[in-house]
């Protein structure tokens, strides 16, 4: 029968772990800020998307109609995100012990779809319909207005999700690329990633213009929508995959086992684990579950305190822990 510790005093916060590769810091941490950065984020391509679709439609042209597109399905990837952070932070219920962290993961993965196919399938077909329907280009005056605007709030946006993602790098003391490569908040993560993609979005749909505007074919624009729409595929591709993988059941890196396990094994009266589980469940959510083997002589008396003994000392190791489920399990032995 499993046994697990009650939450008894509040354990001392873990500081210098260097294992935020993973999860935050602890519950609270990471709301507040993502929905502030998504926020940011989601207002800026708003406001950009009609702007880019104006002067798309009455300039003619293809890249500029791509970005309206691409801050579009970026806006609507915000709205998506919003919706994820406020259904994983639901608590846990009766019919859902185990909590709604997971549901984040789910929203996050309609919204890289939502990226796919409202910003790159579109960007990709609008761009091929400029290289064989060549069409004249108009006064590219307004787009590079436009443009510019566009690059100043979608930087804005940047710097948002940028100081938060580094921030977190920085106290787990790690690689900026790592961190965002590994963190479970995978709307800062896509908030970080989109907004690079903008600004490369829209330095290709300058660049398109420019070309077009300096031999006189549409050519130019239609390829530098073609470029908008595999960069948005690849962000798409990259988004989903860490959300697939989140969903699927992401076990903690192998450092940070290592690190569970010897807490484990540091507890009076446990000889051994013998099988631990892993699972992050959100980026303020991490399930830990293991097999221990207790000295045959401990008392049951002694084995409840052992228990409560090793939640207090994995939730000061990391604080983000927030279930620990111990089943006393007899080793077996040979012969």
């Amino acid at each position: 029968m499993g046994v697990r510790g009650g939450p008894g005093p509040e354990p001392r916060r873990g500081t210098g772990t260097g294992f935020g590769s993973v999860v935050e810091a602890g519950p609270g941490s990471v709301a507040g800020g993502s929905v502030l950065t998504v926020v940011v984020a989601g207002a800026a391509n708003l406001g950009v998307a009609l702007a880019k679709a104006v002067v798309g439609v009455i300039g003619g042209s293809s890249a500029m109609l791509a970005e309206a597109v691409h801050s579009a399905a970026d806006t609507v990837t915000e709205l998506m995100l919003l919706t994820a952070l406020k259904r994983g932070a639901k608590p846990a219920d009766e019919d859902h012990p185990l909590g709604y962290g997971p549901a984040r993961y789910i929203w996050a993965l309609l919204a890289s779809v939502a990226t796919f196919v409202g910003g790159g399938v579109f960007a990709l077909y609008d761009g091929v319909h400029a290289l064989t329907h060549e069409r004249s280009p108009g006064d590219p005056l307004y787009s590079y207005i436009v443009l510019a605007i566009a690059f100043v709030l979608e930087g804005l946006s940047l710097r948002t999700g940028l100081k938060q993602a580094t921030g977190r790098a920085r106290r787990f003391r790690m690689p900026f690329l790592h961190y965002l490569r590994r963190t479970p908040d995978t709307a800062v993560k896509a908030v970080v990633l989109e907004d690079s993609a903008a600004l490369i979005g829209l330095v290709l749909a300058a660049l398109g213009l420019l070309g077009s505007q300096l031999t006189g074919s549409g050519a130019w624009d239609g390829a530098a929508s073609i470029l908008i729409g595999v960069l948005l595929v690849v962000v798409a591709w990259v988004l989903g995959r860490s959300n697939t993988e989140l969903l699927i059941g992401r076990a903690l890196p192998r450092p940070m086992r290592d690190a569970v396990r010897g807490e484990l094994m540091a507890v009076q009266h446990i000889d051994d684990v013998l099988e631990l589980i892993t699972l992050v469940q959100g980026p303020e959510e991490i399930l830990i579950a293991a097999k221990v083997d207790f000295r045959d002589i401990s008392t049951s008396d002694q084995i409840e305190w052992a228990c409560e003994d090793a939640e207090a000392r994995l939730r000061a190791l990391l604080p983000a822990i927030r279930r620990v489920y111990l089943d006393p399990t007899p080793r077996r032995r040979g012969g």
